[in-house]
């Protein structure tokens, strides 16, 4: 029996989603229903905090990056685990890439594919009855995305909230929810987005608080009532071929950004999973046959990677007769050094020749599509791949390694190579996603 679902999405970034979906999960897992929260597109930190909201492992769902088939067999896997699947949207309802239709990145595309109700959280400060001008704008866009319902955030007043929620009503879509402006809760940030969920200071009792205030303003059994059922795929995908049996996967607060797909996918695929923590100076595992670093903050903790002595070691040894991969944060650690944001300088694994800076920081965002240079842990030569870049770090000493990736754009423009490779090691800014 599949699970029933609805998106939350908004007109913006900045409107509340991530707030309300919190809080609208963590209110109904202490009403002892069964919540898989899902991130529409590109995002490591938003499914951590589902993840520990729920219980349940976090997810991506992204229509550029994911093929059609995947973003079926995702959803579908998620709805056999669950009785209520909530997918939070990034951005605004309709934004993504311009290109093929139904493969955008926006959550829309999800909404028409998945035929999932939307609510729109809609931040009305500034603004009363003509937020409903912008609902029906929204509610009327695409005729196969359907705005079910919309909860206002940033209510000022009870005046402000009958003025809003009344001319929105007028259009034959009902107002679920008002949160009020006072006594908002937002979770602390940093440059890649929020601090990630396991460094949160108190978490459980900040969920409690969104709970009760999603108690308080949302009308959950309403907003439960809306949800229609997620369809149930005939098979499962992998997205990636694992890239060893045996997988020694780095996981901690500086090695956190792993995908839930493609780390459950090698898992369907045979594959075994062993994680060791670089922070505590743990080496990869001598059992296992590949090697893959993620991404996450290693620029907040390269002093203590530089001094990891039992992890360099371990990993260098690895690296003689075993194919290692770095992603990102990985990528970084790979190199030669780390300047850190206050320009001290730190030795890394050295198994690349390039140097990165975060003191030099410019941002780098945006989809990428991919082919493979060369066979790596994240292909075989000539594969084709879409995934995402998001970082900070620069590059201030490429050396003298070969490419590992020919990098396009989302719209497909070229922006030449990138990465590296050196005998059995591979690294790129480029997070995979999936294969075309």
């Amino acid at each position: 029996m599949s699970a029933r679902g609805f998106i939350i999405g908004a007109p913006r970034s900045g409107s509340g989603k991530t707030t309300v979906t919190l809080g609208t999960v963590s209110a109904l897992v202490r009403r002892g229903m069964g919540v898989r929260a899902v991130k529409s597109g590109p995002d490591y930190i938003d499914p951590a905090f589902h993840a520990a909201a729920t219980g349940a492992p976090g997810l991506n769902l992204d229509s550029f990056a994911m093929p059609p088939a995947l973003i079926d067999a995702l959803a579908g896997e998620a709805a056999r685990e669950a009785e209520l699947v909530v997918i939070e949207a990034s951005m605004g309802l309709f934004d993504g890439v311009m290109g093929t239709p139904g493969r955008t990145g926006a959550v829309a595309d999800l909404a028409a594919r998945l035929g999932l109700p939307v609510v729109l959280v809609v931040d009305v400060s500034g603004q009363s009855q003509s937020a409903a001008a912008v609902v029906r704008g929204f509610a009327t866009h695409d005729p196969q995305v359907r705005v079910a319902g919309v909860i206002l955030n940033k209510v000022a007043s009870e005046r402000h909230r009958l003025q809003a929620s009344e001319a929105i009503a007028a259009l034959g879509i009902p107002v679920l929810g008002a949160l009020p402006r006072e006594g908002a809760l937002s979770l602390p940030e940093r440059h890649l987005g929020l601090v990630q969920a396991g460094e949160h200071p108190a978490l459980e009792a900040h969920f409690a608080a969104l709970a009760e205030r999603a108690e308080a303003h949302i009308d959950l059994d309403a907003l439960v009532a809306l949800a229609q059922p997620v369809p149930l795929p005939s098979a499962s995908v992998v997205p990636l071929d694992p890239p060893g049996q045996r997988i020694a996967l780095a996981r901690d607060v500086a090695f956190s950004f792993a995908y839930e797909h493609l780390v459950a996918g090698w898992r369907r695929a045979g594959a075994e999973i062993v994680p060791f923590s670089p922070l505590a100076d743990e080496a990869p595992d001598e059992a296992c046959d590949a090697l893959w670093l993620p991404g996450g903050y290693p620029e907040l903790h390269a002093g203590r990677l530089g001094a990891a002595r039992r992890f360099r070691d371990g990993v260098r040894l690895f690296a003689r007769t075993r194919p290692v991969h770095g992603e990102c944060g990985g990528f970084m650690v790979l190199g030669e050094s780390l300047e850190d944001a206050d320009g001290a300088t730190h030795e890394m694994l050295g198994l690349l020749g390039h140097a990165t800076s975060f003191a030099r920081r410019k941002l780098n965002l945006g989809y990428r599509r991919v082919e493979t240079l060369a066979a790596s842990p994240i292909g075989p030569a000539g594969a084709r791949l879409r995934g995402h870049e998001f970082h900070y770090a620069v590059v201030t000493r490429s050396g003298d390694d070969a490419p590992l990736v020919a990098l396009a754009d989302g719209q497909g423009k070229e922006m030449g190579t990138a990465g590296s490779r050196r005998g059995t090691v591979s690294g790129t800014f480029f997070h995979v996603i999936a294969r075309e």
